[in-house]
């Protein structure tokens, strides 16, 4: 290798294409600044109503109403704006060096640089351990091979060749061996090379990659859609009805500011309003829950969506498996077997000749995976063994050749005369080396048939010695013997059978789809544990429309040999089926796929800048696993979100009810704007921290995903929640009623019907705590957030009722017991009537 007599560019040339062409780096993402996130986070339309309120507040004077409502919007964007600024650092910090140093040479001389300096034209030197930094056409080669998995998501490496001077050569893409081109983000696990750099930046594999996200749009969140929605449609109900409310007042009793100031509390009992803070403090706490589980939500309205996934899309390569080589097995050429996985204790004496001659003709000190797997094995088993590489001495190295995919190591051992000679590669290219006859090769090649029916990759090992003087030029004129075969497999990850069977349970489809060969991709499907039947390759796939890929998508569950535009085709031929995509990867070729998919979910651990820039959430600790307590995390949110929704429409029934009730039966007014937000302090606290904090349903596995057509307030939820709204103002009117019939001042009565309200409030809380469980498990299931918010619920009351500034500011006078006795009993009858009825309702929604 005569690396060293090329002069490469000059550092003034190479500064000079620095300055016209740009540096070596991909575009960078659309970082969000913490003022842009705020500026998303005031454009919602429902953060946008509740600072309009409080402006209005404002305006009118009544400071108070307005500074409780603003300090609300300023807590839901404070809230959310920290947590998307924590998700963008953490995601920040999870990145590997932006880009790898460079070893290059300019002026004759080489030199480290860093890898985003690299320009067109430059020479790289590539050794063992670096990292590619920029797609090359290579011009020297000794031995080179590289890991190409981040491009093609195949984990065995491939073999470089150079180019001869005067070769035409054309772009071709990764993978495959004999190309002798090297791709940015590709590792050199042996051998050296010299390569001349034709394209960096954006115009690598890597950036074209990159680019094909930009034209990707990701969906607005249906939670989101439906939201605004609802807001909308309570935004125009409550001002229509505060119109008519205003109309009514003024020109039944004549006082118009009166009127004005009773419309606006009505509008604000109907508004809504809690809606932005429960949604933000859900996907916020949601998001630090799930982070428990070592998975990031990058963007946290992914939560609600990963609970509904009805297929997941899972990569092979370092995601069901750990995208590393080891030994499955060690087969001698009379075809007994050493099984590691199952064989305990150390292999007999002849699979050790196989694991010592195999450890002899591999690298001094290996990084391609493979040979790192026999070194594993040794280490594992024959801990105390003295190989002789630990007293011989290596005089010569045969590296692999087109020719002949075989590597020979001669060894001079301390003592004796013959030399040692270890080959390993190929096995048909060790079948020539050991010149088998035809019986021999018979059985070798049943050997590796039945190997590779199981998915491994397969090396045959041979052995031989040396008494000459001088040594032959070629590998092919040594005398060798086979000694055995190697079968060499990417193992699964632990615990991927079992979360595969929790996915399973909980109706989620689990899909693999890899670029590597049909067999092995079947073989690691069925050891995941689920069914692999039938294999759709990425050549079948390339001949079907995109109605046909739909229909078959429907039942295939492992697609093999797949390029990444067919990733994205496959996410979205399941889209056009209506399911609800998750897609898992690590690679740059599934950044697409991940980007496209309902819940992308990229690996934190060895996954690229790329992919993980393009998912909505990162597995910190690429578990397959998490992945399930995330599913089942998110459907606990969901479920949640659904009590707090129910909830919200639930309470806001009895409030706006008598907001509204004395304006057409001219009765004392009840409520104004201070008495709203009063109540919004009880009521936000509990709907967005009490029911977030619930514990999860007793079958939330062990249920279907949510259909995706279903909308997320459907109407037997909004049905159910008014029913128990209208019972709660059913019995507080009552109260309200009969207190005035009875004579009692009209302070008093505001009094008594406001804290019969907010024990109704409570008792609907405990209404709405569990979807199947008892009045029995809603009253004892422990919730930390309901024991500290209860207290200062009925501190709040004990203060409006009893300290006399908070009674002026009201207009209040304290209620005598028996009515407040009766206010509480009002709770208790109206918590058993709703337990009464929900086990109906319940198997009416069911039916």
């Amino acid at each position: 290798m005569n690396g060293t007599s090329l002069r490469g560019l000059s550092e003034t040339d190479a500064q000079a294409r620095l300055l016209s062409e740009g540096f070596n780096e991909l575009p960078q993402s659309d970082h969000r600044t913490p003022f842009r996130i705020i500026g998303e986070v005031v454009r919602e339309p429902m953060l946008a109503l509740l600072l309009g309120a409080g402006a209005v507040y404002l305006v009118l004077g009544d400071r108070t109403e307005a500074l409780i409502l603003l300090a609300f919007a300023t807590l839901s964007v404070g809230i959310t704006v920290i947590q998307e600024i924590r998700t963008e650092k953490v995601l920040s910090a999870l990145k590997d060096l932006s880009s790898p140093r460079a070893l290059v040479i300019r002026d004759g001389e080489r030199k480290r640089i860093a890898g985003r300096e690299v320009v067109r034209g430059d020479f790289i030197a590539l050794v063992e351990g670096d990292r590619v930094p920029a797609d090359a056409r290579l011009v020297e080669s000794h031995d080179l091979q590289t890991d190409e998995s981040l491009l093609t998501g195949e984990s065995v490496a491939v073999r470089k060749v150079a180019t001869t001077a005067g070769e035409s050569i054309f772009a071709v893409r990764p993978g495959g061996d004999d190309l002798p081109f090297v791709f940015s983000g590709s590792l050199v696990v042996r051998g050296l090379g010299v390569a001349e750099v034709s394209e960096v930046g954006s115009a690598t594999e890597i950036g074209r990659i990159g680019q094909s996200l930009s034209s990707l749009v990701s969906e607005t969140p249906r939670l989101q859609t439906e939201t605004r929605a609802l807001v909308r449609m309570f935004g125009a109900v409550g001002g229509t009805v505060s119109l008519l409310a205003v109309v009514l007042y003024g020109t039944m009793r004549g006082g118009w500011l009166d009127a004005v100031l009773a419309g606006i509390a009505l509008g604000m009992s109907m508004l809504p309003e809690e809606l932005p803070l429960v949604l933000t403090v859900f996907m916020a706490m949601g998001a630090w829950r799930i982070s428990q589980a070592r998975v990031l939500a990058r963007r946290a309205t992914a939560i609600e969506t990963l609970g509904s996934a009805t297929v997941l899309c899972t990569d092979k390569t370092g995601t069901l498996t750990q995208n590393r080589m080891i030994i499955a097995e060690l087969r001698l050429p009379g075809g007994d077997a050493f099984r590691p996985a199952s064989d305990k204790g150390a292999p007999s004496a002849d699979f050790q000749t196989v694991l010592e001659f195999g450890i002899l003709s591999s690298a001094l000190h290996p990084t391609d995976p493979m040979e790192l797997a026999f070194q594993s094995l040794q280490k594992e088993r024959l801990p105390e063994a003295i190989l002789p590489g630990a007293t011989s001495t290596l005089l010569r190295e045969y590296g692999l050749r087109p020719e002949l995919l075989a590597m020979t190591h001669v060894w001079k051992p301390a003592a004796g005369a013959a030399l040692t000679v270890a080959a390993k590669g190929a096995p048909e290219a060790i079948a020539r080396l050991c010149r088998l006859a035809p019986e021999a090769r018979t059985a070798l090649d049943a050997g590796v048939n039945n190997l590779a029916g199981q998915g491994m990759r397969v090396l045959a090992v041979a052995r031989g010695s040396f008494d000459g003087l001088t040594l032959p030029e070629s590998q092919t004129d040594f005398v060798f013997s086979l000694v055995g075969l190697v079968g060499l497999a990417d193992p699964l990850r632990p615990g991927v059978p079992d979360a595969v069977n929790a996915c399973r349970s909980a109706g989620v489809r689990v899909v693999m789809i890899t670029g590597d060969y049909p067999t092995t991709a079947q073989v690691i499907a069925r050891q995941a544990g689920f069914f692999a039947d039938e294999v759709l390759t990425g050549e079948a796939m390339a001949k079907m429309s995109d109605e046909e890929l739909a229909l078959k998508v429907r039942t295939a569950t492992v697609f093999a040999r797949v390029l990444p535009e067919q990733k994205l085709r496959i996410v979205r031929a399941l889209k056009a089926n209506h399911e609800v995509v998750a897609m898992t990867g690590d690679g740059v070729n599934d950044a697409p796929s991940l980007k496209a998919a309902h819940i992308g979910i990229a690996m934190g651990g060895r996954g690229t800048d790329v992919a993980r820039e393009a998912s909505s959430m990162v597995l910190l600790d690429d578990d397959f696993g998490s992945i399930v307590k995330a599913i089942r995390l998110g459907r606990r949110i969901f479920d949640n979100l659904q009590k707090a929704m129910g909830f919200i429409f639930a309470v806001h029934v009895p409030i706006a009810g008598l907001a509204l009730l004395p304006l057409p039966f001219g009765l004392p007014i009840l409520f104004g704007p201070v008495h709203i937000a009063l109540l919004e302090m009880v009521i936000d606290p509990v709907c967005s921290l009490v029911f977030e904090a619930e514990t999860e349903e007793k079958d939330i596995m062990g249920r279907p995903p949510r259909d995706p057509a279903t909308p997320l307030f459907g109407r037997s939820m909004i049905l159910w929640s008014v029913v128990q709204g209208a019972v709660a103002f059913a019995i507080v009117a009552g109260i309200f009623v009969t207190a005035l019939n009875r004579g009692m001042p009209a302070d008093e009565v505001r009094a008594l019907t406001f804290f019969a309200l907010v024990l109704n409030i409570v008792a609907l809380i405990f209404a709405n705590r569990s979807f199947s469980g008892s009045l029995i498990i809603a009253v004892t299931q422990p919730n930390q957030a309901l024991v500290r918010v209860l207290p200062a619920v009925f501190l709040m009351m004990s203060l409006s009722l009893l300290w006399p500034r908070a009674r002026v500011l009201l207009h209040f006078q304290t209620p005598r017991a028996g009515p407040l006795a009766i206010a509480l009993a009002s709770s208790m009858l109206l918590l058993l009537l709703l337990e009464a009825a929900k086990t109906g309702w319940q198997r009416r929604s069911r039916s």
